[in-house]
């Protein structure tokens, strides 16, 4: 049977720092912080509004976030500057080793789908600008359940959607709490480390898979068919 893969999009397909040019152009060298900053704001919204059942779309996670981070950090952005990089998140660029190794991986006959934390009409025109959207089955968002990563009923959520058994599904991701969240909920996972100073959860769950890019994941996943 072949594998079915779920990739997390945002950070794992697509580089969430793809904003970092424009930050530049609006508040210079302390762009790079400044996107980290709002990316991590972006998740902590999400997780905690996963928590308390108080469900908005990413969508609205990323537009609060920025004005967070914009007011902890003393950034004064105009409404027109905070929708333009609103925008850019819609158009922001996949990493460079996504479109040859999804190539390779539909190739191996394994069954693709993205799986997001974005409402699947973003996640659709995100795919679409970055020229990859023609190698998924299909797009599986948790904005049908109203819920966020890492809740376990996304995970089984993505299973019944894609017609997958657990033992035969993976969730790909360069964030390791949503690994860990697939992992918990009996899938297997690949951990794409994109930085070597990403740190891995100390949790006593490891991932079934670490790859250092989407590059090496097509052989690695080849020798689990061994």
């Amino acid at each position: 049977m072949p594998f079915t893969l779920a990739f997390d999009v945002y950070g794992t397909l697509i580089d969430t720092h793809g904003v970092v040019a424009q930050l530049q152009a609006l508040i210079g060298d302390r762009a790079q912080g400044f996107s980290s900053r709002w990316r991590e704001k972006q998740l902590e919204y999400a997780f905690r509004r996963g928590l308390m059942q108080n469900y908005a779309s990413f969508a609205v996670c990323t537009s609060q976030a920025l004005d967070y981070t914009c007011h902890e950090q003393g950034v004064a952005l105009s409404a027109e500057q905070k929708q333009q990089l609103l925008q850019i998140y819609k158009t922001l660029p996949a990493f460079d080793d996504v479109k040859q190794s999804l190539n390779e991986l539909q190739a191996m006959g394994c069954r693709l789908f993205a799986f997001s934390n974005g409402t699947a009409e973003a996640v659709d025109q995100l795919l679409q600008n970055a020229g990859i959207r023609q190698f998924f089955i299909d797009i599986i968002s948790v904005d049908e359940l109203k819920s966020f990563k890492p809740n376990p009923a996304v995970y089984s959520h993505f299973l019944r959607q894609s017609d997958a058994k657990a033992s035969s599904a993976w969730l790909i991701s360069s964030n390791p709490f949503d690994v860990i969240g697939s992992i918990s909920a009996g899938m297997r996972s690949a951990w794409v480390q994109r930085s070597s100073n990403a740190q891995f959860d100390p949790w006593g769950i490891d991932p079934t898979l670490k790859v250092s890019s989407l590059s090496q994941l097509p052989q690695q996943l080849a020798e689990q068919t061994d």
